[in-house]
């Protein structure tokens, strides 16, 4: 794995531009430019894409999958999965990049209260399971990965310090033990950066994870009750005590808002689940994703049932819409159907309807993250932030009055 810094913000801004560049794997040299999405994933793939389906989305944006070890506890055995020729072959993806971490926020959520000094536990379908470094290291070079962080002990932001101290003691120890399991001695590996609200011990765990043999970091441990003001003191500290030459990675951002107020804290690659959610309830992206020139979609940016980033499908406004989800969007969706007929499948309780809206929302963000790589390389992202969240501040606001 390597990672360049291509661009950063005049001005003194953190907001960055680069190229991560994977070669092996699963097939070859593959160059991803960062900012970048991770897709999130049920059991290796999107929840409602298959194999051919992923193909139909723009490359090479859409290669980045976050795929989650503590899946497959309960799938084949570790050793079926090596044979097949890890998760690359298992899933039929020889070319995307797989990065594998051990919670997300759908199906393997990190449970403080039964972590233990002997692994970290998650609540899955399946109930609660306390995971070893051995065994996730186990799990690690069965799937053969791209690129894996290494175990942590995530914490919410409301406990309290002694706690904080006892998950980046943990965290560290845990990480020392799956570099000492790990056969490429950690070369693939993404250090993990907790400490709950901690600065101090955010600060110390970065600090920390940064004299390890790691080729990059995993800020983990957000989403989990900070506030706003919380989280971008504790981004910002964060990524003061990391190397600028190596990709930063954060957990749980997904709204627009927080991947750009990440994106200005110098963060590379985003894993969110915040496109699942979305299609899940019935919710299309529409925003227009050049937010400075802010063109309005179909003459006018109608938000029944939604607000200026989204609309709510299953709103009886659409049931006679003809129009399509966004004019210029040139997904699959919006090229060959209408809002009427989203709006009935939804209702009707259609797998298709999901699937749909897996497609435009997977393909529209995507494209937001493309115009803020290029508002980054023209000096522009300052303005292309400021705007965003103005524009959204108005729309609000109007909806106040």
């Amino acid at each position: 794995m390597r990672f360049v810094v291509t661009k950063v913000c005049s001005g003194g801004g953190k907001a960055r531009a680069g190229a991560l560049h994977i070669g092996g794997g699963g097939g070859g040299g593959i160059g991803i430019e960062t900012p970048a999405l991770l897709l999130s994933t049920r059991k290796g793939l999107p929840a409602f894409l298959s194999c051919d389906l992923l193909a139909s989305l723009p490359l090479p944006d859409s290669l980045l999958l976050h795929v989650c070890p503590t899946h497959f506890i309960e799938g084949p055995p570790v050793k079926t999965i090596s044979a097949i020729g890890g998760l690359h072959g298992m899933l039929g993806v020889p070319d995307h990049i797989l990065v594998a971490a051990a919670s997300d926020s759908i199906a393997s959520l990190p449970s403080s209260d039964a972590t233990n000094k002997f692994g970290a536990s998650f609540e899955t379908p399946s109930g609660r399971r306390l995971v070893k470094p051995s065994d996730y290291m186990e799990l690690i070079s069965c799937m053969k990965p791209n690129i894996w962080a290494s175990l942590a002990d995530e914490v919410p932001a409301w406990v309290n310090e002694k706690r904080n101290k006892v998950s980046v003691e943990r965290t560290l120890r845990w990480l020392d033990a799956c570099i000492a399991l790990d056969v490429a001695s950690g070369t693939n590996s993404f250090g993990v950066i907790v400490g709950g609200s901690s600065l101090e011990q955010r600060k110390l765990c970065a600090t920390e994870v940064s004299k390890r043999n790691v080729s990059g970091f995993w800020i983990a441990g957000f989403g989990l009750g900070e506030s706003i003001e919380e989280r971008c003191s504790l981004l910002n500290a964060v990524t003061d005590c990391l190397p600028p030459e190596k990709p930063r990675l954060v957990s749980r951002l997904g709204l627009p808002e927080e991947v750009l107020e990440g994106v200005a804290a110098g963060i590379d690659l985003f894993d969110s689940t915040y496109i699942y959610q979305l299609t899940m309830g019935g919710f299309a992206l529409i925003f227009p994703v050049d937010m400075v020139e802010r063109e309005m979609q179909n003459g006018i940016l109608n938000t029944s049932g939604g607000d200026s980033t989204k609309i709510n499908l299953r709103a009886t406004t659409y049931r006679k819409d003809m129009s399509r989800l966004v004019d210029s969007c040139n997904c699959f969706t919006c090229q060959n159907h209408t809002r009427a007929y989203l709006n009935h499948l939804l209702n009707v309780h259609e797998m298709l309807a999901q699937i749909l809206l897996e497609i435009h929302n997977t393909h529209h963000y995507l494209r937001f993250f493309r115009s803020i790589r290029e508002a980054i390389k023209v000096g522009e992202f300052d303005l292309f932030r400021q705007e965003f969240v103005k524009k959204r501040r108005a729309h609000f606001a109007a909806l106040a009055i």
